[in-house]
């Protein structure tokens, strides 16, 4: 192990203690990858693309807690949240108004779990979309019908 000089003595006062992996830290919102379960990104928060693969992570992971990225507005985590009391998984905002992330939501454990893959493909959220997109339209068909 090294010794410290003069030099990481000042920078560590100023900057305060480097941590591990902190580029990690600052993208998974404060965890480390290799804790998260299923990572959102904020487009996937704000277009609600993401909610059924968070759902089933919920449900098949209780022991997790959700972190939320708080520069994402308010009205666009509401479902999250719902989702987050209806399975009893505790939930935390974490604001850095020093670095910018371009995740949105990520569901984690306090230990490791090295899950291989936490992102959802854009692929499978369009699918999911215009699955809804189709219902809708289908709906609306409907309704047209008996008016």
């Amino acid at each position: 192990m090294s010794r410290k000089n003069v030099d990481d003595y000042i920078t560590e006062g100023i900057h305060g203690v480097r941590l591990p992996k902190e580029d990690e830290r600052i993208r998974f919102l404060g965890t480390l990858r290799e804790r998260v379960v299923i990572a959102l990104t904020i487009g996937q928060v704000m277009s609600d693309s993401g909610l059924e693969k968070l759902e089933e992570a919920m449900q098949q992971h209780p022991g997790t807690r959700l972190i939320m990225n708080g520069h994402v507005a308010y009205r666009f985590l509401t479902e999250e949240k719902a989702l987050a009391t209806k399975y009893n998984i505790p939930y935390t905002t974490i604001t850095n108004e020093e670095n910018n992330t371009d995740i949105g939501a990520v569901l984690t454990y306090d230990h490791a779990i090295d899950k291989e893959e936490i992102f959802i493909k854009e692929e499978e959220a369009e699918e999911e979309n215009e699955e809804e997109k189709k219902e809708k339209t289908l709906r609306s068909k409907i309704k047209n019908w008996f008016r």
